[in-house]
């Protein structure tokens, strides 16, 4: 398909920009002294401000497909890319942000192309997941056998650093070319341009610098985090709550590679009362934690000696609530004291981690936990993607995945309006996006939000309750497959929206 490219200065709104416009439109605004539109101002179709996961792989599949390569596309980011771009860390150490990866976003990342940039011996597939109630001790047990579950390879997720997914997809971005890249500027001001002799930009969102630059958007993309400046622009509110609770991650080194090393490596998580913890396999004998916990407990636990920060991991997936409480109280001396009570503790050993022999100096850290979700995606000529639309708690591992759908049907709808001949910044065009993620990435966010609050309770009927309703999951292996399909993003999806109206021929593999 030809690119369309009719010149901005016959005041269409319409078609696209490509290079010779914006040259000519710079040229005729010089001639008019008078005009209140800067000679500076440059023109894109897309213009993307943040350079995380999400806006990096937009722009990677806006260049990977031939229907939008065409589109002259720009990225902002307010940090220097290059210590991303040489990301490099010795097989013994790895970085403490880490995601877990679906099937299906490794798909869609090997579709534009990024995959193959991903350091793989840095990438841990696992295939099989064991959940438990800290209180009662009912479980759950996940299998790639389990009715229809399984993917390629049987494989559940991938657990892979962030560092390496950004460090590829800049890497397929370097390869691909055509991206305008302002690394180091920070956003200063977002407004609207202005109708003149030359074009009418009024409804063209113009986005300041701190470098002096001005680029007007078709479409102008919020991958910009929580805190978005593109939504505030937007006027999109966003709502939701803090849980009063801190994520504490830390890179572990664990006794041997796990006990379903053989069959393929598990991840654990046990609920306790105050928020749950996770062992997720890296490569080799290394996992990554995350411990969901309250404010206090997590300084406590940051405040500890490497030995007793190891000793109380241990015990995270060993001891009783009530020893854990005790332990908590602790000013030091955890080590000696988990050693005794593990030798007094019956567990399966092999239903949970592989003893935690060390933690990676430096890697311990913590973040606050939140939930918040945009009242919309779009706005005219705006659109939002990843944390900047939502933000949901870690326990289901999914947050990197929603903002990689996001993406995946952001450039889709694009494409679509591309391919029709249809502004791509114009609400109406973007409301298939809407239409498709909102309502799926909403009943994600609600069913995670009402697992956090049904595990965090102690009373004893909740207690009993979620555990026969737990057991009784546990031994039906269809429903099983049910929730692993879901996990793996797999499943069935409840919220069509126009997604089955986009194009199936949207091939990115071409390029």
């Amino acid at each position: 398909m030809k690119p369309i490219a009719r010149s901005i200065r016959t005041r269409q709104l319409g078609g696209y920009v490509c290079h010779s416009c914006t040259r000519n439109l710079r040229r005729s605004r010089r001639g008019y002294a008078t005009t209140s539109q800067p000679s500076t101002l440059e023109i894109y179709d897309v213009v993307c401000v943040g350079g995380g996961p999400a806006g990096l792989s937009l722009l990677a599949a806006l260049r990977a497909n031939p229907i939008t390569s065409p589109l002259k596309v720009a990225l902002i980011e307010s940090q220097s890319l290059d210590p991303t771009r040489k990301f490099s860390l010795p097989s013994t150490q790895y970085s403490n942000r880490c995601s877990s990866l679906t099937p299906k976003s490794v798909g869609f990342l090997q579709d534009i192309g990024a995959w193959e940039h991903v350091k793989r011996e840095r990438v841990c597939g696992y295939k099989g997941m064991r959940v438990w109630d800290g209180v009662s001790g009912a479980s759950i047990d996940f299998s790639p056998e389990i009715g229809g579950a399984a993917t390629e390879g049987g494989v559940v997720a991938y657990m892979n650093e962030n560092l390496n997914l950004t460090r590829a997809l800049l890497g397929r971005l370097d390869e691909l070319g055509g991206v305008e890249v302002l690394e180091g500027e920070k956003v200063t001001g977002i407004g609207f341009g202005n109708d003149t002799s030359t074009a009418d930009l009024s409804s063209w969102p113009v986005v300041k610098t701190s470098g002096g630059r001005e680029l007007a958007a078709r479409l102008l993309v919020g991958a910009d985090g929580g805190n978005s400046p593109v939504r505030t622009f937007a006027g999109i509110d966003s709502r939701g709550w803090d849980y009063g609770r801190v994520g504490v991650v830390a890179t572990l080194q664990m006794e041997g590679e796990g006990w379903g090393c053989e069959e393929g490596k598990i991840a654990y998580q046990r609920f306790l009362p105050t928020g749950p913890v996770a062992c997720l396999p890296l490569p080799g004998k290394f996992c990554t934690l995350v411990w969901s916990t309250t404010p206090d407990l997590a300084a406590k636990l940051k405040a500890l000696s490497a030995e007793d920060f190891v000793s109380m991991v241990n015990a995270a997936f060993r001891l009783s609530v009530t020893d854990l409480k005790y332990l908590h109280d602790l000013p030091s001396g955890q080590e000696e004291e988990v050693s005794w009570r593990e030798n007094h503790t019956p567990f399966e050993r092999e239903h949970v981690p592989m003893k935690v022999v060390g933690v990676q100096e430096g890697s311990i850290a913590s973040f606050p936990l939140k939930l918040r979700h945009a009242d919309s995606y779009i706005g005219q000529r705006v659109a939002l993607v990843g944390d900047a639309a939502h933000t949901v708690h870690p326990l289901a591992g999914q947050g990197l995945n929603q903002g990689q759908g996001d993406v995946e049907s952001l450039a889709n709808t694009i494409a679509y309006s591309v391919e029709h001949g249809m502004d791509i910044g114009v609400r109406m065009n973007l409301e298939r996006y809407e239409s498709e993620r909102y309502a799926q990435n909403n009943m994600l966010m609600g069913v995670v939000d009402k697992l956090h609050k049904l595990y965090a309770t102690e009373n004893q009927l909740v207690v009993g309750v979620r555990s026969l309703g737990l057991r009784a999951v546990n031994s039906l292996d269809s429903v099983k497959g049910f929730f692993m399909r879901q996990a793996s993003g797999r499943g069935e999806k409840f919220f069509m929206g126009f997604s089955g109206q986009l194009p199936v021929s949207l091939n990115y593999k071409i390029k």
